[in-house]
């Protein structure tokens, strides 16, 4: 392996850190809410905080990739996202969790963006597509790290236990980044003042260039985050009646689909530029009637067995969305690449902040069913709206 794969899975351990502690809630829902005297709704309002905090600092973090680099970026993050991970694991009430969320939030805002600018400024566009589903991928571990692994942490020491143990993988991550990755800076442009590098991140996510990917992403992360960040755990334990370890090793199977779907994916977005389109399309409404099936069969009665099959399948088709960082790394030059990726990654978790909110009042009105279906919903929705817009090809 060489330097440049290195340092690019280097980067990828923060993004590894991000989904292991944007997902712990799903484990320890039960014990979050008891600890922390909440409900279901607010535990909803309280972890949408997370997607809030980061799509508000993916503008500062769009302008720092280009400007500073990557590598100061990451390290700055990192150390704000133990930070807050070390806040999570002394919350004790609500407020106290609030800013947890808030402060990780804000470190994890770059933690895709930094992998994926450091590739795009390095790589060529046909090896970018690749290199994108390989840092989703890899990425994607942290989430199998907050299924079965998690659930039995949680149940041996407690829900403070995987926030603290997230705290050491933070630091892991920063001292990786550290010894490992030299900085890339592209070609020296004219001086522009910070308020015109942010006017440039938003300019690029409403242009006509960009602004198709941008509407189906917020969708995108959102649904992964709901489904498996959230709701696939009280599902399977209130709704299947499993017992927190095993819900674990159900939730593992749409956890490896998140890991192993966005190499898929990428290599055939680098196989089928033509039709990537398509493949985007096909991913997201699979995965809206995946999640369908799954309510479905809550109310007829399917057995766990089918859950398993139908989150396998969610996973694998939702991870279809790394063909948006291709779309819009083609779309753009690369002295621009990190902007323009931190403007579609703002609609990524911006649109995650809102659909959770409005999927916790949907759990409160009608159940986790109602709740997974917003989800179901909004990709509908958005893909159907992405077909309707120009874009790259």
């Amino acid at each position: 392996m060489n330097a440049l794969s290195l340092a690019i899975l280097a980067l990828t351990l923060g993004h590894v850190f991000s989904n292991a502690v944007r997902t712990l809630p799903a484990m320890a829902a039960d014990v979050l809410q008891r600890d922390l005297g909440i409900t279901a709704d607010g535990l909803a309002a309280l972890t949408g905080a997370f997607p809030a905090a980061f799509a508000l600092t993916m503008l500062p973090v769009g302008v720092a990739l280009d400007r500073f680099g990557v590598k100061p970026t990451a390290l700055a993050l990192l150390a704000i996202a133990a930070v807050g991970s070390a806040l999570g694991a002394v919350a004790t009430g609500p407020w106290s969790m609030l800013a947890a969320q808030v402060v990780l939030g804000v470190g994890c805002s770059g933690m895709l963006m930094c992998p994926m600018t450091y590739a795009a400024k390095t790589l060529s566009p046909q090896k970018f597509g690749l290199w994108g589903g390989v840092i989703q991928a890899f990425g994607n571990t942290g989430m199998l790290l907050s299924a079965s692994p998690l659930a039995l942490l949680v149940d041996h020491a407690g829900w403070r236990s995987g926030y603290l143990a997230c705290t050491t993988l933070a630091v892991g991550a920063a001292l990786a980044v550290c010894v490992i990755v030299r900085d890339v800076r592209t070609a020296p442009q004219a001086r522009r003042s910070m308020l015109d590098d942010a006017r440039d991140v938003i300019a690029l996510g409403l242009s006509r260039t960009i602004r198709a990917p941008v509407v189906i992403a917020f969708a995108s992360f959102a649904a992964v985050l709901g489904v498996r960040g959230l709701w696939g755990g009280p599902w399977l334990m209130e709704v299947k009646g499993l017992t927190r370890v095993p819900a674990g090793n159900v939730l593992l199977a749409c956890t490896v689909a998140l890991t192993v779907g966005p190499v898929v994916f990428g290599m055939l977005e680098r196989r089928v530029q033509r039709h990537r389109r398509a493949l985007l399309v096909g991913g997201h409404l699979g995965a809206a009637a995946a999640i369908g099936l799954l309510v479905a069969g809550g109310a007829l009665g399917w057995g766990v067995a089918a859950d398993a099959v139908l989150l396998f399948c969610f996973g694998l088709l939702v991870s279809s969305q790394v063909i948006c960082f291709a779309l819009v790394r083609a779309a753009v030059p690369p002295e621009r690449v990190g902007r323009a990726l931190s403007a579609m990654n703002i609609s990524f978790f911006g649109g995650a902040a809102v659909l959770q909110a409005v999927s916790g009042l949907a759990a409160s009105a009608g159940g986790l069913a109602a709740a997974l279906l917003v989800f179901a919903c909004a990709l509908v929705v958005c893909t159907l709206v992405f077909l309707r817009l120009p874009g790259p090809p």
